[in-house]
């Protein structure tokens, strides 16, 4: 008995012991592949550490009893990578439904979505509180980067924009959106001038702005490169940059020779391969970045073929938002057989454009145009369905997963994300597949950390159920 009895004792020293040694942290990711997204390799066996905010220790399983967790996480079979970044979405739709998108904060969560690049609207003092909060750690959410209200000339067809018409106003604009402390400046082009247009560039990167903008068709791509544009945003401005004279119809079109439908067919008829990639050459030398934001407009070139009554997803937003979709499906329904065929031909035309820009070098963002006003095309689920397009229309899996979890924080200089390493900052997603062999497997979410939190299976669940409660209740 007594030998018995000194066994016991040494036992539980040991363990103790063990204890004591052991270095506590807030979570443990145990006996998960990490995928390295930047060179596409799988490191089988391995568990994270995290402490707050931050990912501390990444060890084979075999090291991993020198900690002890507040919560742990059996990853066996799993997949972990960095968190998802969607780079173009917008809040808006006017204050009267700013409750309806708070709701996409946890809706981006549940999907794996742990940044988000706000691409301007119309409610931005709401969005750059939630952001502080966030940041702070009052309130849950993706990281929001964002532009706040864009530039815009006199009388813009969008709601809430900051409308310029001289050099003066334009250093106001400036001034304000400084003091806001917004994250990149955004620039339209429907009534803004071409030399206003090209002024806003060159003098929002003098104050160390990135700046993201639609393309004006009076203006060559060259020169906007030239004046310091750091995103193009959307594809389908890609298309006219690849055609072999661009510089000469830029200038019909700016002196109003060309004009209307004529524009389209000058494109159609002058794109060119050579002509593209040494434009798109040009782009990536430059540093110029394109967000081809392909899933929207793919709902939109398909309609005919999808109407989207029974997407599940219509559950997830209030009525408020749904009815801002509704001039763009009433438009696309107007369509005639001939209409529709080139809405067809149109996208996939844009499409084809996105493998040319990943052979040049053009760094691509992973963004979806989600949020407000763009038809069926809905925060969180979105960018899977955007990776899925990219893979679709030519890029390989790894290619298309850079293009959201590593080019996103580079494009926004945050070094402290975009892999599973010791100092990174803890956005991490935990997958039950392996999306470098089908990259739907972004969809099989076995949980998710954001910011050191652990969110498991059922802690998403819950969260996508209280969404779905919140808005039948209009809340």
């Amino acid at each position: 008995m007594k030998l018995k009895n000194l066994f016991v004792a040494g036992a539980s020293l040991l363990s103790l012991s063990l204890a004591a040694q052991q270095k506590q942290v807030d979570v443990l990711i145990k006996s998960g592949n990490i995928i390295d997204v930047k060179t596409g390799q799988v490191l089988k066996g391995r568990t994270v550490a995290i402490e707050k905010d931050k990912i501390i220790a990444v060890v084979a399983d075999k090291d991993a009893k020198q900690f002890r967790a507040a919560k742990t996480l059996n990853a066996r079979g799993k997949y972990i990578m960095p968190g998802l970044w969607d780079m173009h979405m917008h809040f808006g739709g006017g204050d009267s439904i700013i409750h309806e998108n708070k709701n996409f904060l946890p809706l981006y969560l549940a999907h794996g979505v742990t940044s988000i690049r706000d691409a301007a609207a119309d409610i931005s003092p709401a969005v750059l509180a939630w952001r502080d909060s966030i940041n702070k750690g009052t309130l849950q959410g993706p990281t929001i980067y964002t532009s706040g209200p864009k530039l815009e000339g006199y009388k813009s067809i969008w709601r809430g924009d900051i409308e310029i018409g001289t050099s003066e106003e334009l250093q106001q604009a400036l001034d304000s959106l400084q003091k806001l402390k917004v994250d990149f400046i955004k620039i339209t082009d429907n009534t803004l001038s071409p030399a206003l247009y090209m002024e806003s560039i060159r003098e929002a990167r003098k104050r160390g702005y990135k700046v993201s903008a639609h393309i004006p068709n009076s203006i060559p791509m060259k020169d906007i490169v030239d004046a310091g544009l750091s995103s193009v945003e959307h594809l389908g401005y890609m298309v006219k940059a690849g055609i072999n004279n661009e510089a000469e119809i830029s200038h019909q079109i700016a002196n109003g020779t060309l004009k209307g439908k004529d524009i389209s067919a000058a494109i159609r008829a002058n794109y060119d391969t050579s002509a593209a990639m040494a434009m798109y050459r040009y782009m990536a030398e430059h540093g110029t970045a394109v967000t081809p934001t392909l899933n929207g407009s793919y709902a939109i070139a398909y309609l005919d073929q999808n109407n989207h009554a029974n997407d599940p997803y219509l559950l997830y937003l209030g009525k408020g938002l749904l009815n801002t979709y509704t001039w763009r499906v009433e438009m696309a329904n107007k369509a005639d057989a001939a209409a529709i065929k080139a809405r067809h031909e149109n996208f996939e035309r844009t499409a084809a454009v996105l493998p040319l820009l990943q052979k040049a070098g053009v760094m691509i963002l992973a963004g979806t145009d989600a949020g407000y006003l763009n038809s069926y095309n809905y925060p969180g689920i979105g960018i899977h369905s955007e990776l899925a397009l990219f893979v679709k229309y030519g890029l390989t899996p790894l290619q298309a997963l850079q293009a959201s979890v590593i080019n996103g924080p580079a494009f926004m200089n945050k070094s402290q994300y975009g892999s599973i390493e010791t100092g990174k900052l803890a956005d991490v997603l935990i997958l039950d597949a392996n999306p470098l062999e089908n990259i739907s497997a972004t969809e099989k979410i076995h949980a998710v950390v954001t910011k050191g939190s652990l969110l498991t299976r059922s802690d998403l669940d819950k969260m996508l159920t209280e969404i779905k409660r919140k808005t039948a209740m209009g809340l």
